[in-house]
């Protein structure tokens, strides 16, 4: 085992320190509530259905003006890491972020404005229709139409 003089384990230690510090500042920086994320809050709060990137991002300019797009992701993959907002995968809209916390549910997609909207609960009853031997991990509807306010 070799030895080492007092001068390489301080600089070893200060690399470690540094690297301790970086870490935490990152982890702080992750969390810090600052005004574009609580601007990306209150536009799912105010909507209540599953908005893509660049919903978030109109809204949101809409309460801070110089909200970017660049954020806008950030702070969305930050509020999913948290588990305020989960992710989902829409066949024709692609990613799409909704609000957790909520029952199992699908969604409704308007073919006119081309927004998703969540409809209560669910009526399938997976094991039923699984064909025998299957194992349902998990399951989507999307149901496709015009909503009330485009069928007016």
């Amino acid at each position: 085992m070799g030895s080492f003089t007092v001068n390489t384990i301080a600089k070893l230690l200060a690399i470690r320190s540094r690297k301790n510090y970086t870490r935490k500042k990152e982890v702080q920086t992750l969390r810090r509530n600052t005004t574009q994320r609580m601007a990306i809050e209150q536009v799912f709060k105010e909507q209540e259905r599953p908005l893509g990137v660049e919903e978030v991002h109109a809204f949101g300019r809409k309460i801070v003006k110089s909200l970017n797009q660049a954020t806008v992701y950030r702070n969305l993959k930050i509020l999913v890491h948290d588990g305020w907002l989960k992710r989902i995968t829409h066949p024709l809209l692609g990613t799409l972020y909704e609000r957790t916390g909520k029952d199992h549910h699908h969604h409704f997609h308007c073919r006119t404005c081309n927004r998703a909207f969540e409809l209560p609960g669910c009526v399938l009853k997976e094991n039923e229709i699984a064909p025998t031997g299957f194992v349902v991990e998990d399951h989507e509807i999307y149901l496709f139409g015009v909503c009330p306010s485009c069928g007016a």
